[in-house]
This record gives C-alpha cells, sequence and structure tokens, in this order.
C-alpha cells in the first residue's frame, strides 16, 4: 500500500508529464504536457501497461531494496 510507482517526462529542465500509480493516469505541467498526457490517458492498453509496472518493477524488488538498506 505505501508503494507508488511514478515515472516523469522533463523537457528543458520543467516536469512536462507525470504518471503516478496511486493517481493512476497521466497529468500534465505545460501545455505540451496536457496534450500528451491527455493522448496517452486515451490509450487503454498503454495505461495498462503503466499500471502494471508497479508490480512489475517495484514489488518485484521491494525485498532487495529494503534487505540493502536495512
Amino acid at each position: 500500500k505505501d508503494i507508488e510507482f511514478i515515472q516523469s517526462s522533463y523537457f528543458n529542465k520543467k516536469e512536462d508529464t507525470r504518471f503516478s500509480s496511486s493517481v493512476g493516469k497521466f497529468v500534465g505541467f505545460t501545455e505540451q504536457g496536457v496534450k500528451y498526457a491527455a493522448n496517452w490517458n486515451k490509450d487503454a492498453s498503454y495505461l495498462s501497461a503503466m499500471k502494471a509496472q508497479k508490480e512489475v518493477y517495484c514489488l518485484h524488488n521491494i525485498q532487495n531494496w529494503y534487505s540493502n538498506i536495512l
């Protein structure tokens, strides 16, 4: 429950778009980023793939990260 997958895209040192597994969709922060986010949010298969990244990347590796930290 405490794990969140976030993928951000930057252009000219400004955050353009962000996908957050807790929100479940892309959010745009610039004019162009809003357009990208709207297009990506329309693609159900791409959204499903991004939502699956939490399980694929985060939950798969969390035990390794915790054991190395502790």
